[in-house]
């Protein structure tokens, strides 16, 4: 069953101009190569969608996959996609919680395109949708925003303080309790977004007003963050504050992420907290622990499951923070979450259960009153693809894509000890980059057969480029 889908992937999918790997790791390889065909499965007229269950409606889900791989991927794609979820691009769509995370993948789709008209444009729209958030979901008392978790829209995601036990609603906002919680992951993601804008703001030239508005902004909300959510003595993020302000401590697999993709915390801190971290057998979950109207026989759909979006970005939070280690089983894990015939069998599901792997949509609005159905975990999931390249391109290639080009800070496991990506169209450039060796220490690097110092290219690179990275 496996390799028809794969054989029938193939097929269906143009490769003329896809990215193309070579690795002496083959289980690498073949996943790499089934997550791009599941992005080009999932683009429908143009547009990115959520999955082969879903449409291409969440900003989220747009934003994220744009982010972790399909602006270097299929720009144009990205492009359209990012689009598609504006307000005639003057601001951004959809649930308001996490819509600003578009922001973010905005700055990312112009330092990879270069497309100067785009980042006016998407200035322009993220400036106008984080005024109007600023109004809304801002909670002066706390300095922090209000508002669900990141994706977590299911009520499963919550804590019984939130969850209503005689709503049958799955909806998370249509739990009275939800109306002013504020989340670890929303949070770090406006402060992203405001990290974001400061850099629109300096390529576009805005006023230095504009500026130190949002540097004052992005300090006062770091400072929030840490202050409310984050414990030095006992080295961990918390998940929430409750309509009541009462803490809910549980552990937010990509909360602790994005505080660490995005320099919440230093490098020292980034490094114990993920090294302490609580990992299922096959991966980080997305809320950890149970909680108590769920048990490991009975998952909670948003809570101690795997989703492997959230797996993507812890491991990008591990390399930042220098946890190889950590990184490495996640990348081993989402590939035997992939591809072995009792999990995924050639498929980037939805959702995994943490305890065998198999596929498992969990359960959502469960109690007493209202026992819940079992759901069904998704097929052909967009975000399960994008972040697996997303593990390839910017854990072990060491991808870093900047404003004035691209650098390289590579890490090559014990278990791969050649790799190759061509292909790869960066601005008006189309690069073949081969990496020898093993480990994260850089012995030589070159470029078209020269010798170069620094580890880098230059955003105005043009043509075909090849650049050997050998490793010690």
């Amino acid at each position: 069953m496996r390799k028809l889908l794969f054989a029938i992937l193939l097929l269906i999918t143009d490769h003329s101009f896809a990215q193309k790997i070579s690795c002496d790791n083959q289980t690498i390889a073949d996943a790499f190569t089934l997550a791009i065909n599941t992005v080009d499965i999932n683009t429908r007229r143009g547009i990115l969608a959520a999955g082969g269950d879903y449409g291409g409606e969440w900003t989220r889900d747009i934003a994220i996959n744009s982010w972790n791989a399909v602006s270097l991927l299929r720009p144009q794609v990205a492009e359209r996609s990012l689009w598609s979820v504006t307000l005639n691009k003057d601001s951004i769509g959809h649930q308001y919680w996490d819509q600003i995370i578009w922001v973010i993948a905005a700055l990312n789709h112009y330092k990879v395109t270069g497309d100067f008209t785009f980042l006016e444009q998407a200035f322009k729209c993220s400036f106008n949708t984080m005024a109007k958030l600023e109004q809304q979901a801002y909670d002066h008392k706390f300095g922090l925003f209000t508002g669900p978790s990141v994706f977590n829209d299911g009520i499963a995601g919550y804590p019984e303080s939130v969850f209503s036990k005689n709503n049958n609603s799955s909806f998370v906002l249509d739990h009275p309790n939800s109306k002013n919680i504020k989340c670890l992951s929303t949070n770090c993601v406006y402060y992203g977004a405001y990290r974001s804008l400061i850099e629109m703001a300096e390529i576009l030239k805005m006023d230095k007003a504009i500026i130190y508005s949002y540097q004052k902004k992005s300090e006062d909300l770091k400072s929030g963050i840490l202050k409310y959510f984050y414990s030095e003595k006992e080295n961990k993020l918390y998940y929430l504050i409750d309509h009541t302000e009462a803490l809910d401590k549980s552990q937010e697999g990509l909360g602790i992420s994005f505080a660490i993709i995005f320099g919440i915390l230093n490098k020292e801190q980034a490094f114990r907290l993920t090294e302490n971290a609580t990992v299922s057998k096959f991966g980080i979950t997305s809320i950890y622990p149970d909680f108590t109207r769920y048990s490991p026989a009975k998952p909670g759909r948003h809570n101690n499951i795997i989703w492997p979006m959230v797996n993507g970005f812890f491991a990008q939070a591990c390399i930042i923070a220098g946890n190889h280690p950590a990184f490495s089983r996640e990348l081993n894990n989402l590939i035997r979450l992939a591809l072995d015939p009792d999990k995924g069998d050639y498929n980037f599901r939805e959702i995994y259960n943490p305890y065998t792997g198999a596929p498992d949509g969990g359960w959502q609005a469960n109690s007493d009153a209202y026992p819940d159905f079992h759901w069904v975990s998704c097929k052909l999931q967009t975000w399960s693809a994008t972040a697996y390249l997303n593990m390839v391109q910017y854990g072990l290639a060491g991808i870093r894509i900047e404003q004035d080009g691209i650098s390289f800070k590579p890490f090559l496991p014990s278990n791969v000890h050649f790799l190759s990506l061509s292909d790869i169209n960066y601005r008006h450039a189309v690069l073949k980059i081969v990496f020898k060796g093993g480990g994260s220490k850089i012995k030589s690097f070159t470029v078209n057969g020269l010798n170069q110092s620094t580890h880098k290219i230059n955003s105005s690179v043009k043509g075909s480029n090849q650049i050997i990275i050998e490793l010690e």
